[in-house]
């Protein structure tokens, strides 16, 4: 079978929805996706793999590796998209539309387009034999719970030693990022007629000892870690919303709170978890009521691979651009548990992401194919024995 041409595979993918959204009524399967990537890597040659994601019928990653034995290379990518409101786009978000030299629809920045422009990549090197294999990965459900990552970690399905997440970094090379917790604090009090306090036990009271702890958390753990290579340096905790009570003259039985932290690399969730655990069981001895404290999922880990990693370092010698940080999170400390350096590097840019008429500009598409040919190159053509 012959392999469309790069544009033709841009739209062939963006005409697959494949949404993931907490919202059940919003999120679709993306086996679609990984089915055709899988069709066009194994006329390719790679040896491909569909893995059914544990517990979510309809989700799957793709693993597709050329060559084999230990190291190599892994390029990487998620085939979910998040949800869109199509009337405030000005062309079709499941299409391909060029216009104003930008390749628009939903998945073209991030991020779909990846991977049209790995098999680009590879057409050039398809019938050389690899000396260490390429691995291309295709992922589920990035944009809402990371389960297709975690699937991978917990399959421990990789050896290779060097990683390319292709996110939307414009082309520079990224080492770290932050990691993200959503957290969800429930109190249940007791209601009661708001003329006798004795009659109950006020959750909203007992939250507000809550947040003045949760701040004064922040505050100490703002103190103690710093990173400077990151636009805000300190890790962040945002009170994001709050529910309680029903009405003035109640005491006020129930109460919630939904937050997030931002740990910086370094910074261990399990312990920022234990820490408010430890604050929280003084709150509810002294206001007599009970408190459920909960993740709203796992959370994602900070990330951070080391500047002289060979993966940092070939990856700065071809785009010309040292490696940064950023604050939004991604598969990146998922592929450095298995053991591979990591890095984050693609051809969109953030500010598209998310947003009404995505688009990759068209003037991103070459350099990108010429990195990714230098990295395999590199990483699985050549023999080298300090990798």
């Amino acid at each position: 079978m012959a392999l469309p041409p790069l544009k033709a595979q841009f739209d062939a993918l963006l005409k697959l929805p494949s949404i993931s959204c907490t919202q059940p009524a919003l999120d679709q399967s993306n086996l679609a996706v990984v089915e055709q990537l899988a069709s066009w890597f194994e006329t390719l040659g790679f040896s491909c793999r569909i893995q059914p994601i544990p517990g979510q019928p309809g989700k799957a990653n793709l693993i597709a590796a050329l060559g084999s034995g230990p190291g190599g290379l892994v390029l990487a990518g998620h085939t979910d998209t998040v949800p869109c409101n199509p009337e405030r786009w000005q062309s079709d978000p499941f299409a391909l539309t060029e216009k104003n030299n930008r390749w628009y629809g939903l998945g073209s920045c991030d991020m779909k387009g990846f991977f049209p422009l790995i098999i680009e990549a590879v057409k050039a090197y398809a019938d050389q034999p690899f000396k260490q294999p390429l691995i291309i990965l295709a992922t589920a459900d990035e944009e809402c719970s990371m389960s297709g990552a975690r699937a991978l970690v917990e399959a421990d399905l990789l050896g290779a030693r060097h990683a390319v997440i292709g996110e939307p970094t414009g082309m520079r090379p990224i080492r770290l990022h932050k990691g993200i917790l959503m957290e969800r604090i429930d109190i249940l009090g007791q209601a009661g007629h708001s003329s006798d306090p004795s009659l109950g036990h006020s959750a909203m009271e007992a939250m507000h000892a809550v947040i003045g702890n949760l701040l004064q958390l922040r505050g100490d753990w703002q103190k103690r870690w710093n990173n400077p290579l990151f636009g805000v340096p300190t890790p962040t905790l945002n009170l994001g919303c709050i529910h309680g009570g029903d009405n003035p003259n109640r005491i006020c039985a129930k109460c919630a709170l939904e937050f997030d932290i931002r740990p910086l690399p370094g910074m261990d969730s399990d312990d920022l978890r234990a820490a408010i655990r430890e604050r929280l069981v003084p709150i509810a001895a002294e206001h007599q009521v009970q408190i459920d404290y909960q993740p709203l999922f796992p959370g994602v880990p900070a990330f951070e691979t080391a500047d002289n990693a060979p993966i940092v370092q070939a990856c700065e010698t071809l785009t010309g651009y040292r490696a940064e940080a950023v604050a939004f999170a991604t598969e990146g400390p998922y592929l450095n548990q298995l053991g591979a350096q990591t890095l984050i590097l693609g051809p969109g840019d953030i500010a598209q992401a998310h947003q009404p008429d995505e688009f990759l500009a068209m003037d991103r598409l070459q350099p990108t194919i010429d990195v990714l040919q230098g990295l395999i190159r590199r990483f699985c053509l050549q023999h080298s024995s300090t990798d």
